[in-house]
């Protein structure tokens, strides 16, 4: 079973930013698809930003330009730093894991099999 514990969520003032943390208990961060979703209450969860094994990133055209996902392999974890925060950008964040390689759907909910709790961003006007 693969456990993923977000952290780094906040509230912040529109334009500021924040780094979101995702550490995964086990090896998996080198080899698996990971991707970063939000949720808000009424909404389908929305794909925020995906990683595959291979390096290749996904970005939802919401987020492209302010958003950026990384990893560090040897941390087995996975970032999301934002910047340039906008009241729309206000969610749940949740950091999601499956052992795969695709690219295409990387920003597709169903596509995986681990999920965090998540972790609340706030941003305010």
């Amino acid at each position: 079973q693969v456990q993923l514990v977000e952290s780094g969520g906040g509230s912040v003032q529109a334009g500021g930013s924040l780094t979101l943390s995702c550490t995964a208990a086990g090896n998996i961060v080198s080899t698996y698809c990971l991707a970063w979703f939000r949720q808000v209450p009424g909404k389908e969860r929305e794909g925020v930003a995906g990683l595959n094994s291979d390096g290749r990133v996904r970005y939802a055209d919401s987020v492209k330009g302010r958003f950026t996902i990384s990893k560090d392999n040897a941390k087995n974890t996975l970032y999301l730093e934002l910047n340039n925060l906008k009241s729309e950008d206000t969610a749940m964040y949740y950091c999601a894991a499956v052992q795969d390689s695709f690219w295409f759907y990387l920003l597709s909910a169903s596509k995986y099999k681990y999920w965090g709790q998540g972790t609340e961003v706030t941003v305010s006007a």
